[in-house]
């Protein structure tokens, strides 16, 4: 008798599973990536609690030679200077003076009225050799500045030229447009070239960059200059060009520069103060390091000091 055909398929095949033996095993992907975080999570905590003894001990002795605490041969120029324990309670071989020179000028020799004159002295921090490589470079300027004068006496030109000292270097400051140059002229008059025979020699001799700043006062510029940028570039390039071509200084050793009336010397708008903006700042750069250069003008003003005690 043949087989019930509505009962084909219904019979389970041999060695085959119900469905129900076989759960939705899905759930263990999750859980296997929270044994995996939980396991970088302890690796990182582990990695953390491990402590470099070698490195432990050098910041240590790092910390402990920086305070002055402990002697030690190897000291990290680059990150500081290391003032010991002793100088700090005395401050010896560093500051020279509680008042500040008013020697300082900004670029265009402007003075810095937001300074206060009593909190600027050589840093605690400077180290001796700085301090006396600062005097040194002021005694080079200083040297500049007194055969500029010398000069300047034997022609009778001394009046019309001032000489300050700040962080920049030396500034031979020419004031009053009238006394070097016409009405809107940049063409220097026959006193404005024989002050130049006084300088150039000076500033040729010297190993020093020399700046040529043009200055103008608030007053605007007629023709033929548009404005007071052009007139007092066109000044300052009057007195570059008069230094280089009469007075044979070196092209590679100076520049100019025209600030128009943006940096004044005085605010008020007198004739006197009008007379004081109007000039030209050669400026003398200073060879040395900017922190050194930073000290010259507290050393300056002790020297100033000590001449007039």
């Amino acid at each position: 008798m043949s087989a019930d055909p509505r009962g084909r398929g219904r019979g389970r095949k041999k060695g085959g599973h119900d469905e129900a033996e076989h759960p939705d095993e899905r759930w263990m992907a999750s859980y296997m990536d929270m044994i995996t975080v939980l396991m970088c999570m302890f690796l990182v905590l582990f990695a953390m609690s491990t402590v470099d003894q070698e490195k432990y001990i050098a910041l240590k002795n790092s910390l402990a030679t920086g305070f002055g605490e402990v002697k030690s041969q190897k000291v990290d120029t680059a990150s500081g200077t290391v003032v010991t324990k002793d100088q700090v309670e005395d401050g010896s071989g560093y500051s020279v003076d509680k008042a500040q020179a008013d020697h300082s000028t900004a670029a265009s020799g402007t003075k810095d009225t937001n300074v206060d004159p009593a909190s600027t002295v050589v840093p605690a921090t400077a180290t001796k050799a700085d301090v006396k490589a600062a005097q040194a470079e002021l005694d080079d300027l200083k040297a500049i500045e007194a055969a500029i004068k010398g000069n300047l006496d034997k022609a009778g030109q001394s009046t019309n030229v001032q000489f300050t000292v700040d962080a920049r270097g030396l500034t031979v400051r020419l004031i009053g447009s009238e006394t070097y140059f016409g009405t809107n002229s940049a063409d220097l008059s026959d006193q404005a070239k024989r002050i130049m025979d006084a300088i150039a020699p000076v500033l040729r001799g010297a190993d020093h960059d020399v700046s040529v700043e043009g200055h103008a006062d608030s007053r605007n510029s007629t023709a033929p200059y548009a404005t007071n940028w052009e007139l007092s570039a066109a000044r300052a390039t009057g007195v570059l060009r008069d230094l280089v071509e009469r007075g044979s200084m070196p092209a590679a050793r100076i520049q100019s520069v025209g600030f128009g009336s943006s940096r004044p010397l005085a605010k008020g708008s007198t004739d006197q103060d009008l007379a004081l903006n109007r000039r030209v700042d050669i400026v003398v750069l200073s060879n040395a390091d900017q922190d050194v250069s930073a000290l010259m003008p507290s050393l300056a003003k002790a020297q100033d000091g000590a001449r007039s005690g």
